[in-house]
């Protein structure tokens, strides 16, 4: 065989080889162009609890990792800036950066301070108060982390009002001031929390943690404001079965008196069981509103099974949430000014 001929088999080899490579890659970045809505899951693989916020024009969504308590020693966010395409940030914190977590790290909360990133987590599923664990805190410089643990300790890991310290929500009130509002075990506090996070203090009464459970409350507290008025949302039902759902109040301060409304969110069994503990995100400048949620699948019969979905989500002339509908086709393009 001539040199010139095995040159061109070589070439054409190598040729078909780089076509074999790009035109799936090709067909993907037409496919991901072309998509018209977010789908539900938004992302792929099992992740509830998952907190959706905004930073710097982009969306976030942070996540607990659906898996076996032991298996929860870890962290991952997600990102997008149209809702429709989003990036995976792995491990964005561990056990390794938080040692007094061993397992079950749950339903994070990040808020933006001072350019300094505060991610707020429950860690090790603790029964009493004598055992170590609750709500942590840990700090990063970036949004994807890596975050590392601001106080070397929970910042709070007791029981108080027979809440379990677990699922919080940190809520900014219009005067500045940042609540911790949490609770498991169908109890929910709101506590004051110092400027820097490392600790909480006292109202002017003199309590520290003040209860504001409404009734059918049992997980998964949130709080936004809208037209003056405080909305409280939470989870109802039990996390592993199909009739998992979430419901509010409506009230004039962050301190209730809350009075449940009714459910909002709830299985639609020709699309998914178990849909719950959630997140709202407000389109800055605008009364736009969607839901982030997890759901299980209907092939799914195991607990941790949970996926992260987003819906619209909208008012009724009165203020009044209407009632979510699940789809398979999620949300279109929402890009941010």
């Amino acid at each position: 065989m001539s040199t010139h001929l095995s040159a061109r088999m070589t070439r054409s080899f190598f040729t078909l080889c780089l076509f074999a490579i790009l035109l799936p890659l090709s067909l993907s970045a037409q496919s991901t162009a072309s998509k018209a809505t977010s789908g539900n899951p938004i992302f792929p693989g099992w992740y509830a609890d998952p907190e959706g916020t905004i930073f710097k024009k982009t969306y976030w969504v942070y996540p607990t990792f659906s898996a076996p308590y032991n298996q929860q020693v870890f962290m991952d966010a997600f990102s997008s800036t149209d809702l429709i395409n989003w990036t995976k940030h792995q491990r964005i914190i561990d056990t390794t950066a938080v040692k007094w977590a061993k397992r079950a790290m749950w339903a994070p909360a990040v808020v933006e301070k001072a350019g300094k990133y505060y991610l707020f987590f429950g860690a090790n599923d603790i029964q009493s108060n004598k055992e170590l664990g609750g709500i942590g805190v840990a700090v990063a410089d970036n949004p994807a982390g890596p975050f590392k643990d601001l106080l070397g300790k929970p910042l709070i890991g007791q029981f108080h009002n027979g809440a379990q310290p677990i699922d919080q929500f940190v809520f900014r009130d219009k005067d500045g001031q940042y609540y911790l509002i949490y609770g498991g075990w169908r109890h929910c506090n709101i506590a004051r929390l110092k400027d820097d996070f490392t600790g909480v203090v006292p109202f002017p009464d003199g309590t520290t943690f003040k209860e504001i459970t409404p009734q059918g409350y049992v997980e998964g507290p949130i709080m936004f404001i809208r037209n003056g008025k405080y909305y409280f949302m939470w989870s109802e039902g039990g996390w592993t079965g199909p009739n998992y759902s979430v419901a509010y109040a409506v009230a004039d301060s962050p301190f209730g008196p809350f009075e449940r409304v009714g459910k909002i969110l709830q299985q639609d069994p020709k699309v998914a069981t178990g849909a719950g503990h959630h997140s709202v995100v407000q389109v800055p400048g605008t009364d736009e509103w969607y839901i982030f949620y997890h759901r299980r699948p209907l092939t799914e019969t195991d607990g941790n099974h949970r996926e992260t979905c987003i819906e619209h989500m909208y008012f009724d002339e009165n203020g009044a949430i209407k009632p979510v509908k699940l789809t398979v086709e999620g949300v279109r393009k929402r890009t941010l000014n």
